[in-house]
C-alpha cells in the first residue's frame, strides 16, 4: 500500500473553464483586436463598439454582434453585456468584395525619410466598411514591406495628387509637428462652376452637419465650429466656369468643397456639395450610373487637385516643394468647357 500523504486539491470543473472561441482566419477575413480604455470600463457592448466605430448604424451593429464579436476570455456574447476595461474585444469579418481602384502611383519625392507620391482619384486613404485592401496603407504595405510608412495628412478618395508620407517614427513625430504649427503649405487647383472674384480669402468656421452621411460638413454657428480659413485665386477663365488656385490655412475636413459651396460655385463633380447629399447616397449605393453622371457634371470624380506642397524636411530641417500636374482627366475636361477668357477680370 502506498503511503499516505496530504490530499491534493480537486481538480476543477471543467465547466468552470472558459471555452475560448474558434476564431475565423484567412486571408479573406477582416481581423480587429478592439482594446476597452479605462474610461469605458462597464459600458454596454452595443455603446462600445458605437463609440469604438462610428461608421456603422446602431442596427447594423446589432447584426454584427451575433456573429462576427467575440469577447476573448469566451463569455456569452450580448448587446447588453458589460465590457471590462483591458481586455480585448475580437471583429472578425469576411473582407467585403470591394470596388476596382486605382492601385498604382508614381512616386514624386523620395528619401530615407519622406515619400510623396501622386495619389490618383479614386484610391481611398485607409481602411473603410468598402475598401479593406484596395487602399493606400494596404498598397504601402504591398510595396515597402516591413518599412514604417505614417501617412502625414489626408486628402479625399477623388482628389488626387501630392501626398506627403513619413518613413519612421521621428520623420512622422516632425511632420506632425509642423502640420500643427502650419509649417506646410499646401495649394490645391479647383475647378468650380460659375465665376468668382478673381481672389478672396473664405473666413468660414465649419461644423460637421446631422445628415444621413455623417460626413457632410457645413457652416456653423457663432462660437459653435471650427476655425477655418481658404485663400484663391482665379487662374483661368472658361464661359461658366473659373480653374481656381486654393490654399487652405486650415485643415478641416472637406475644407476647399465646403467653402466653394458657401460661396456659391461648387466644385465641379462634387457629389456631396454640388450635386446634393441624396444623390450622393445614391452614387454610394448604386454606383456612378450614366443618369447620376449628368447630375455630376458628367465628372466621375470631382475636379479637386492636390497640385503642391511645401514641407520643411525631418532632417535638414530645409524646405522641400514637390508639385504634381493637374492630370490628364481634368485636362481633358477642362478642354470640353468652351474658350478660355484671355482677360480673366473682364467677367464680373
Amino acid at each position: 500500500m502506498l503511503p499516505s500523504g496530504p490530499s491534493l486539491p480537486p481538480l476543477p470543473s471543467s465547466r468552470l473553464l472558459p471555452i475560448l472561441p474558434t476564431l475565423p482566419s484567412g486571408p479573406d477575413v477582416i481581423e480587429l483586436d478592439i482594446l476597452v480604455p479605462s474610461e469605458c470600463d462597464g459600458w454596454r457592448l452595443d455603446h462600445f463598439l458605437k463609440r469604438r466605430i462610428g461608421r456603422l448604424s446602431r442596427t447594423r451593429i446589432q447584426s454584427i454582434i451575433g456573429d462576427q464579436i467575440f469577447f476573448s476570455d469566451g463569455r456569452t456574447v450580448r448587446p447588453a453585456a458589460p465590457v471590462r476595461a483591458g481586455e480585448t474585444i475580437w471583429l472578425r469579418r469576411p473582407a467585403p468584395i470591394e470596388p476596382d481602384v486605382p492601385r498604382h502611383f508614381e512616386v514624386l519625392y523620395e528619401d530615407p525619410s519622406v515619400l510623396c507620391i501622386d495619389k490618383p482619384a479614386g484610391l481611398p486613404m485607409h481602411t473603410t466598411a468598402k475598401f479593406w485592401r484596395n487602399t493606400l496603407t494596404a498598397l504601402l504595405r504591398e510595396r515597402y514591406p516591413g518599412q514604417r510608412m505614417d501617412v502625414a495628412h489626408r486628402i479625399d478618395r477623388e482628389t488626387s495628387g501630392v501626398l506627403l508620407i513619413a518613413r519612421g517614427h521621428d520623420a512622422a513625430s516632425f511632420l506632425t509637428r509642423a502640420f500643427a504649427r502650419r509649417a506646410i503649405e499646401k495649394t490645391y487647383l479647383a475647378l468650380v462652376k460659375g465665376h468668382p472674384p478673381d481672389a478672396g480669402r473664405i473666413d468660414l468656421p465649419l461644423r460637421l452637419l446631422d445628415t444621413k452621411s455623417r460626413i457632410m460638413m457645413g457652416p456653423a454657428g457663432e462660437g459653435n465650429g471650427l476655425p477655418a480659413v481658404t485663400r484663391f485665386r482665379v487662374l483661368r477663365r472658361f464661359p461658366a466656369h473659373a480653374l481656381c488656385e486654393a490654399s487652405p490655412e486650415t485643415g478641416r475636413q472637406h475644407q476647399i468643397r465646403a467653402h466653394f459651396r458657401a460661396l456659391g460655385h461648387p466644385i465641379v463633380g462634387d457629389k456631396l456639395y454640388g450635386a446634393g447629399e441624396a444623390l450622393f447616397m445614391r452614387s454610394c449605393e448604386e454606383g456612378v450610373t450614366p443618369e447620376l453622371l449628368a447630375h455630376f457634371d458628367g465628372l466621375a470624380r470631382h475636379a479637386l487637385h492636390a497640385h503642391r506642397l511645401t514641407f520643411p524636411h525631418p532632417v535638414t530641417r530645409e524646405l522641400v516643394t514637390v508639385e504634381s500636374p493637374l492630370p490628364p482627366d481634368l485636362t481633358a475636361h477642362i478642354q470640353t468647357l468652351g474658350p478660355e477668357s484671355p482677360d480673366p477680370e473682364s467677367i464680373a
